[in-house]
């Protein structure tokens, strides 16, 4: 049986540090997705902090083949990672150096595992809010395209900072989401513009998809929580002393410094 305990203090170790493995250990290496996403719950369970919310990443076909996997996967958001709209993002030695615009999804109510897949009526009916975000992601293997799915789930799906704004304050639900304009500005440039398609059509369809995803492997999502949905926009290089703002159009910006 794989030592996840072991494989979730050998992540955790370098995370604290900032240093880098090539791969885990083949002892400790989940063997399927499965098996990744309990390497990743060992992981939070261990980090000492909570788990705040929940991350989609490759929600691209463009993302899928940066990382190579075949789809999208999930990572926990822990609470001592996640930062208030404005604040400093401590890059240090991240190797991926960038930002991203994700739409978020708070939860009201827990969506619980079970057999049925859940549909997107029920996952929205369990929303309670709408966030804007912008997440700056990292790994900690040497080169995060060539581990695999399972080693990327079980590292939190690069998971890293999380720049989490306040509840939209303005009506979102009647808005068409995936064709919804989002745009990145780096130093007041505009640097990346996209729409909310880029993640899996929808983000609404992407939502609907973690909810099943973690239905199936990750005990299913808990009121309080939140889900970022991948990124709208090509990820944004950054640097320290770097500005950034994601402009949302109607449902208003967010930014933060690069540290």
């Amino acid at each position: 049986m794989t030592d996840h305990a072991a494989a979730a203090d050998l992540l955790l170790n370098n995370w604290a540090a900032t240093t880098r493995i090539t791969e885990l250990p083949e002892a400790l290496r989940p063997k399927s997705r499965g098996e990744g996403y309990d390497a990743a719950a060992t992981v939070a369970a261990r980090s000492g902090s909570t788990i705040a919310g929940w991350k989609i990443a490759a929600t691209s076909e463009a993302g899928q083949k940066h990382i190579n996997v075949d789809g999208p996967i999930i990572g926990r958001i822990l609470k001592n990672r996640l930062l208030p709209e404005g604040a400093s993002v401590t890059l240090g030695d991240n190797i991926m150096r960038v930002a991203e615009a994700e739409f978020a999804f708070g939860f009201a109510k827990d969506l619980a595992p079970r057999a049925a897949p859940y549909t997107q009526d029920e996952v929205l009916d369990a929303v309670g809010s709408l966030h804007l975000s912008i997440e700056v992601p990292d790994s900690r293997y040497v080169d995060f395209t060539k581990v695999g799915a399972a080693q990327l789930i079980a590292d939190t799906a690069c998971a890293s900072w999380l720049v989490l704004g306040p509840a939209v304050n303005r009506p979102w639900r009647d808005l068409d989401l995936s064709s919804h304009a989002v745009k990145g500005l780096l130093n007041g440039a505009v640097k990346a513009e996209g729409t909310g398609k880029a993640v899996l059509g929808d983000p609404r369809k992407a939502l609907t998809w973690f909810v099943n995803e973690a239905s199936t492997y990750c005990g299913g999502v808990k009121a309080g929580q939140f889900v970022t949905t991948g990124t709208c926009i090509v990820p944004m290089a950054v640097a320290p002393g770097d500005a950034v703002t994601i402009d949302y159009g109607v449902l208003g910006t967010i930014s933060c410094r690069i540290a």
